[in-house]
């Protein structure tokens, strides 16, 4: 009769890594920040290429204040390295910061050694709750932004095409995206007047 079925495709299997480190969700959705370098989200978010099996991937740290990219890296392996320079610019841009840092539950943010890192600089941990995305809302908010806005919009056939419209879009959201929640002001706008 010419019937057939349609059958989704099954996911890879994720291998499942027990965490060294867990923490509460000390963010507890409250994601309002009174002033500059309070709490902090990060994620990283994946990019393929077409027609190669390479994948790009962009760690971002977020401030929950002014809505800016804090600092970000660009790889090729969503790694510890990855997760740890993002981090590291963090820090090195905003020596003073103590934030609350809040992610997922991901296996770079669960080791002892990232967990050292947050206690040298005295950084209250805080962690999404098992499968909950919306913990980290305004972060996953952000990916979609950058992809409906940039990523969807094109075919990328050349990473290094994709990194430098990554680039491009990043330094456009920080410094020429207008925002209503900053009273029409850019992010580094809204930024730079709570610093000054």
């Amino acid at each position: 009769m010419g019937i057939s079925s349609v059958i989704r495709r099954k996911r890879k299997g994720y291998v499942k890594h027990k965490p060294q480190i867990t923490a509460e969700n000390v963010l507890n959705r409250e994601f309002r920040a009174v002033n500059p370098n309070e709490k902090w989200l990060t994620d990283v978010t994946e990019f393929k290429v077409i027609g190669s099996r390479i994948k790009l991937y962009l760690s971002a740290i977020f401030d929950l204040y002014d809505n800016s990219i804090v600092s970000y890296k660009l790889g090729n392996s969503n790694n510890n390295k990855l997760v740890f320079d993002t981090y590291d610019e963090a820090i090195k841009n905003n020596p003073e910061a103590k934030p609350m840092f809040h992610s997922d539950r991901g296996y770079q943010y669960t080791s002892k050694v990232f967990k050292h890192r947050l206690d040298q600089q005295e950084i209250t941990q805080s962690m999404s709750s098992v499968s909950r995305c919306i913990d980290n809302g305004p972060m996953e908010g952000f990916w979609g932004t950058l992809k409906s806005e940039m990523y969807y919009l094109n075919k990328f056939h050349d990473i290094k095409v994709l990194e430098n419209e990554i680039n491009k879009y990043i330094d456009f959201y920080n410094n020429k995206r207008y925002q209503n929640k900053l009273k029409g002001l850019t992010p580094i706008e809204y930024r730079n007047q709570a610093l000054n």
